[in-house]
C-alpha cells in the first residue's frame, strides 16, 4: 500500500514498510535548510534508516564527521553558501560512502568528486532510497 503526500514542492510516496537492505542503516544529513533537514529525516525513518546526527554547518559537520558512528552520509552541497568539501573529505578519509545532494547535479561538485552519487532536488522517497542502496552497495 503506497500514498503520496505533497510537502513543500517534494513529493513524498510512503511506503507501508521500511526497505530490508536499509533496516537500521545509520545516516549523517548535513544540510542547512530545517524544513528539508526535517523531510529528510522523515524520509529516511520511514525506509527504515536510523539519523545518526544533523548538521547545517560546515565547520561543525567536518568536526562531526570525524567520529560520528554513521554508516553513510546525505550531504548537501552548498551550506550557507559554503561547499561541503571539507566534510566530504572528512568521510572520504574514514571511508564512509556519501551522497551528494543538489539543484545543481554533478556540475555543482568539485573534480575530485565528480562521479560520486548525486541526488536531485527536489527528490522523491524512491530516488533517496536508490541512492542510499547504491552508495551503501558501493562500499562493499
Amino acid at each position: 500500500m503506497q500514498s503520496s503526500l505533497q510537502i513543500i514542492g517534494a513529493s513524498v510516496t510512503a511506503m507501508s514498510e521500511p526497505i530490508a537492505a536499509l533496516a537500521g542503516l545509520k545516516v549523517l544529513v548535513v544540510e542547512d535548510e530545517t524544513i528539508v533537514a526535517m523531510l529528510l529525516e522523515q524520509m529516511l525513518e520511514e525506509l527504515g534508516c536510523v539519523v545518526a546526527g544533523v548538521s547545517g554547518q560546515v565547520s561543525a559537520a567536518t568536526e562531526l564527521a570525524q567520529t560520528i558512528d554513521a554508516d553513510i552520509a546525505i550531504l548537501d552541497m552548498n551550506l550557507g553558501g559554503q561547499r561541503v568539501d571539507p566534510v566530504a573529505e572528512t568521510l572520504a578519509g574514514r571511508n564512509l560512502p556519501f551522497v551528494f545532494a543538489s539543484g545543481y547535479g554533478e556540475d555543482g561538485l568539485s573534480p575530485q568528486f565528480r562521479g560520486r552519487l548525486v541526488l536531485p532536488k527536489p527528490f522523491r522517497l524512491d530516488q533517496l532510497r536508490d541512492a542510499l542502496i547504491g552508495a551503501a552497495g558501493a562500499r562493499g
